[in-house]
């Protein structure tokens, strides 16, 4: 199958430079550069309005799918919703820590999984009942508003509301709107 050309979106070249550093580039500088095809991107996967950045079936997403079809129907909030901030939050990886110290699928802040009753933020039962529930607290405050409430998933709704009820002027929020709004 090696031997079968694909159709390339794209060259890459390859060559290494005089102090030996790996260069790429799309041109080639001499024809003696490897080139490398490159696939046309996948397609971003829709659910709904709401965006995720890989195809909605993946292994990892379908680990979780009845609990989240579960906890969005005792919450009533769209399971399209919940798995575009999963994936916006932890692309699935229940392990996922970031930074600031959020945990787990949802990224649950320590504070969030202690009023929601957590003892392992990184068990997806616990992390998917929390994050879903605080998700429909949210949206509630916000009346139904989705851009206010993961505005404020991401920023925090005391942000939210210092900016008017509005999605605060932070680029890390308003990419992250954006990000699951397929805006």
């Amino acid at each position: 199958w090696m031997a079968v050309p694909s159709p390339a979106y794209a060259q890459i070249f390859a060559w290494r430079d005089a102090a030996g550093h790996l260069v790429l580039s799309d041109k080639p500088k001499e024809p003696a550069a490897k080139s490398y095809a490159v696939a046309a991107p996948t397609p971003v996967a829709t659910m709904g309005e709401y965006r995720t950045t890989r195809p909605t079936v993946s292994q990892r997403a379908a680990l979780y799918d009845s609990l989240i079809e579960q906890e969005s129907a005792a919450n009533a909030v769209d399971p399209n919703l919940v798995r575009a901030v999963i994936q916006a939050e932890s692309a699935f990886n229940p392990w996922a820590r970031s930074h600031k110290g959020a945990m787990g699928l949802m990224q649950l802040m320590p504070a969030t999984a202690r009023e929601y009753g957590v003892l392992d933020p990184y068990n997806p039962v616990e992390n998917i009942r929390a994050g879903v529930a605080y998700l429909k607290k949210l949206l509630v405050r916000f009346a139904d508003n989705v851009e206010l409430a993961l505005a404020a998933y991401n920023a925090g709704p005391r942000a939210v509301e210092r900016y008017g009820t509005r999605v605060p002027p932070y680029r890390e929020t308003r990419n992250y709107v954006a990000k699951i709004r397929n805006a």
